[in-house]
């Protein structure tokens, strides 16, 4: 039962967050659970590289790229979103942190990514993949438009949050918050961690492995060749 109806809600949920919503939607992440995941998720990148040029697909608000920027200005920063209000809010939301010019914005979706082979040292996303309606094909852009070495991170909420995981997050950001976002999950076609692994497969990158950063789920890729 479960099953279908996420199906159901994967067919009917757009790619790219409707334009009323993209309002709402940067309201939300402006709260501290989104901003603090916003950090958690920027560190955990930058552990991983800080050098090169990375492409942020599905940016919504731009908070992760600015967040990016703080931390490590050489890094040439590219997001991209399907959503033409989503995009027109990044940029307001860049404009406000004076830094229009610095960080390249791109009105795109995630399975036509319209860059050239080998272009990004680093690909990520977050929150984005459960709205992709060709998930595999996605993946596959990822891996065509990273350089030989490149590695992507794909983070995004799951159904089945390891207990661990859900009570460090309660005693960090208390009852209340996680309930939302539990409830959250049955309005929004999240995959589980073996999901987003089968995904990984699928794809060209053929794995990937799957961790957890705060409440996220990231699978990483890496392209070898």
């Amino acid at each position: 039962m479960a099953s279908s109806l996420r199906k159901w809600l994967k067919a009917i949920h757009p790619e790219g967050i409707p334009g009323p919503c993209a309002f709402v939607y940067d309201a939300l992440t402006r709260s501290s659970i989104f901003q603090r995941h916003y950090d958690l998720v920027a560190q955990d990148i930058l552990n991983c590289g800080s050098q090169g040029r990375l492409l942020d697909i599905g940016t919504g608000p731009a908070w992760l790229l600015l967040k990016l920027h703080q931390r490590a200005p050489q890094l040439a920063l590219t997001g991209l979103d399907i959503s033409p209000a989503m995009v027109r809010k990044a940029k307001a939301n860049i404009a406000q942190a004076h830094l229009t010019g610095a960080i390249e914005l791109v009105e795109a979706g995630a399975k036509d990514l319209p860059f050239p082979d080998c272009t990004f040292d680093l690909v990520v996303s977050t929150g984005s993949i459960h709205h992709w309606k060709d998930p595999v094909r996605s993946l596959d852009e990822c891996h065509r438009v990273l350089k030989a070495g490149g590695t992507a991170l794909i983070y995004d909420l799951v159904v089945n949050l390891p207990e661990a995981v859900r009570s460090a997050a309660r005693r960090e950001f208390g009852r209340y918050r996680m309930l939302l976002l539990w409830l959250h999950s049955f309005e929004e076609p999240f995959y589980s961690q073996q999901q987003m692994a089968d995904l990984a497969a699928q794809s060209v990158f053929g794995k990937g492995d799957v961790r957890f950063v705060g409440v996220l789920c990231c699978l990483t890729l890496h392209r070898s060749s």
